[in-house]
């Protein structure tokens, strides 16, 4: 087994640090508090079309696209080095991370020329329209109506946690075009203007921070979307559901490792802190056990992750990739849960932050702020059952 790349793979390596340190922007910019994940700030557009522009948006992809065609290796050594100084591609990672993906695998001609380069360019900014109040973990379940009429499908409908709507242009939506078949079946993709009369986005702020506002509720009364908006084929669009570009996927991985190995470092850190009981933590001896088993789980997450990209490289089924949101996901709650527990009252204090857990904040607040990756993209209870399935080949009920 040998964990270091190749002299080529390090050569890309130096000339993306390279690349990064004389472009990077500067980091008050990237200090500053997002208000919602699809508000594009003038210097964020700049940045992403810079990205693009020299090949470094989407690595894997050919550069009339963004990227300049790495190999899967590049683009894991790509997605490191990005995750590990903390880099943001795209102030929009729902345009960027699904629907740019979803475009290029179904769009037709017309409609990539259309939407695909302004999204990479950030010209544009996206809203994913699937959840909705009794459909979110079992998307299937949409209620959210499309009927065609003539040129153009009427939508009738209400959508939740759909994060960014009130300052995305466009909306990648789920609905229902054929009520009259099994549920997985009768679903369509469309592309919804967020300016069209009809579309009712109601922004609501968090509990754990109200100066950011990214879910919204979004009404759909009598929308009248062309016909030519719709993206697939008809009463197929649960394909779309899963995502694009496989290469991507296998990187996902990365982003939790990461998350984790920096939580446990900051963890340790707190060692120096003096605890409730009035002494130092590092002397505490469940803070220690807790410590030592975190460190142990972001270890091997880490490699989990590895073992499972050296699978993806030789073709074969690699499980562990459907292991790594639910471990990484529920790893990174334990960290920030441990912290809160042995800092006590202290872990509300935003003076001395913990762990960046999607932004910076308190360690309580970053505990609560770990649900949320514990819940989209199907909920740590649905990714049990996927295991256990399709991974276990256990039988259902």
């Amino acid at each position: 087994m040998r964990l270091q790349y190749g002299p080529a793979e390090e050569k890309f390596r130096s000339d993306l640090v390279a690349w990064l340190e004389a472009n990077v922007p500067a980091q008050e910019l990237l200090d500053v508090p997002r208000i919602s994940s699809a508000d594009l700030p003038d210097w964020a557009r700049e940045w992403q079309r810079k990205l693009f522009d020299n090949g470094w948006l989407v690595p894997g992809w050919p550069p009339e696209l963004g990227g300049r065609n790495a190999t899967p290796v590049e683009q894991m050594i790509y997605f490191e080095e990005m995750r590990g100084r903390d880099i943001p591609r795209s102030y929009n990672p729902q345009g960027l991370g699904i629907i740019a993906p979803s475009l290029l695998d179904y769009g037709t001609e017309e409609q990539k020329q259309r939407w695909l380069l302004p999204t990479l360019r950030a010209e544009i900014a996206w809203s994913l329209g699937m959840s909705e109040p009794g459909a979110g973990s079992d998307l299937a379940a949409l209620k959210t109506r499309a009927v065609l009429d003539g040129d153009h499908f009427v939508v009738n409908g209400q959508k939740v946690w759909t994060s960014g709507a009130h300052h995305s242009d466009w909306n990648m939506c789920f609905v229902r075009t054929n009520p009259d078949v099994p549920k997985h079946k009768g679903i369509s993709v469309l592309i919804i203007d967020m300016k069209t009369p009809g579309v009712e986005p109601r922004p609501f702020p968090e509990l754990s921070d109200p100066d950011y506002t990214d879910f919204n509720e979004v009404f759909f009364t009598d929308v009248h979307v062309p016909k030519e908006n719709l993206l697939g084929e008809l009463d197929q669009g649960w394909a779309l559901a899963g995502g694009s570009l496989a290469h991507e996927r296998a990187m996902l991985w990365i982003e939790n490792a990461y998350d984790c190995q920096r939580g446990v470092e900051e963890l340790i850190a707190l060692g120096d802190r003096v605890g409730p009981n009035g002494y130092p933590l590092r002397d505490d001896p469940k803070f220690r056990s807790d410590v030592a088993s975190l460190f142990v789980d972001s270890q091997a997450m880490r490699l989990m992750g590895v073992r499972g990209f050296s699978k993806f490289l030789k073709g074969k089924s690699a499980p562990e990739h459907s292991l790594l949101k639910l471990f990484g996901g529920e790893t990174t709650q334990k960290i920030l849960l441990a912290g809160t527990e042995a800092l006590g009252a202290a872990a509300l204090d935003n003076g001395a932050p913990g762990p960046r857990v999607h932004r910076r904040g308190s360690w309580i607040t970053g505990y609560l702020r770990t649900f949320a990756s514990t819940i989209p993209g199907g909920t740590s209870e649905i990714q049990r059952n996927i295991i256990a399935e399709r991974v276990l080949g256990l039988p259902r009920g």
